[in-house]
């Protein structure tokens, strides 16, 4: 098995924190100001939006960039409607008619800050201000054609046969059995879809990158997708409120389908560790260039939180 070892790499977490500081700055200068009206609506966006968390989908997002030559100027924006989505579908994932969640990011959620008609508006708010950026930023590469790809990554990632439709499966098959296949499907269009539109979304800022490439792209961000989702929910059991910056147990609470759950810890620790393996074996072509993924990879298999 590849070396996963975060020792190895001890700069890389200052190169998280660093992208992580960079997003705080981006998304505050793209959001609404605070008291612009609607103000209480403006101000429950940045709330929810700049309310931290690991800004793993922009990570994704500047090392693939690093990986292809890119400069992260040029995917800034991209990192930022990622982002937003993310955020609009945690919003939304929160409230009573879904997960039914009072912590996120160790705060209350945003309809227990506000009220749910507000936590509502906030993600259908978020939605269009995402599309946006990507049609109006002038740092992303200026050709109409890639911006209308990006516009079609990320809808597709987000919409009914990805992120959303994976929702609905979740609600739909809580307490119920499912075999690893569909849990693994599930995860794939819940969290992979995201994911890997953030490699792409990289990767389709890159002029002239050969589809092979585009190919071991794609194929490493199923595996860290995948490997995400099981990580996240080996956390759930074996994490605790206060670290984890949410309310540790709601897997179990809620009888959702998880690979502990059908599978077992053991298992699921080595389900981890395969797709590892997989997804650095996917950047092979990149040779060295590919060192922001490895760590990146290496860094969520690691994680405590």
């Amino acid at each position: 098995m590849a070396d996963t070892n975060p020792v190895n790499e001890p700069d890389f977490a200052g190169q998280l924190e660093a992208w992580r500081v960079r997003m705080e700055a981006a998304l505050a200068a793209r959001l609404p100001a605070a008291d612009a009206v609607p103000a209480r609506l403006h101000e429950a966006m940045r709330y929810s939006v700049l309310g931290g968390g690991k800004r793993i989908r922009p990570a994704l997002l500047f090392a693939t960039a690093r990986t292809l030559g890119l400069p992260e100027d040029r995917v800034e924006a991209a990192a930022c409607a990622i982002e937003l989505i993310h955020v609009y579908s945690l919003v939304h994932d929160d409230l009573p008619a879904m997960d039914d969640d009072d912590l996120r990011r160790g705060r209350p959620t945003c309809h227990k800050a506000y009220d749910e008609a507000t936590a509502i508006l906030v993600g259908d708010a978020l939605q269009p201000l995402a599309i946006d950026l990507l049609v109006r930023d002038p740092a992303l590469p200026d050709a109409a054609a890639v911006r209308l790809r990006l516009i079609g990554l990320l809808c597709e990632a987000s919409g009914s046969l990805g992120m959303v439709g994976g929702q609905a499966i979740d609600l739909a098959v809580e307490g119920t059995r499912l075999d690893i296949a569909q849990v693994e499907d599930l995860h794939a269009r819940k969290t992979g879809a995201l994911i890997r539109a953030s490699v792409l979304m990289a990767a389709e800022c890159a002029p002239g990158l050969e589809p092979a490439h585009r190919e071991a792209l794609a194929r490493f961000a199923a595996a860290i997708g995948l490997a995400f989702q099981i990580q996240d929910d080996l956390l759930d059991v074996l994490g605790d409120t206060a670290t984890l910056g949410k309310a540790a147990g709601a897997d179990r609470e809620h009888a959702k389908p998880t690979h502990p759950a059908i599978i077992g810890i053991e298992e699921s620790q080595r389900r981890v560790r395969l797709l590892h393996d997989e997804a650095l074996e996917s950047l092979r072509p990149f040779g060295d260039h590919a060192a922001p993924l490895r760590s990146l990879a290496n860094w969520l298999l690691s994680r405590r939180y």
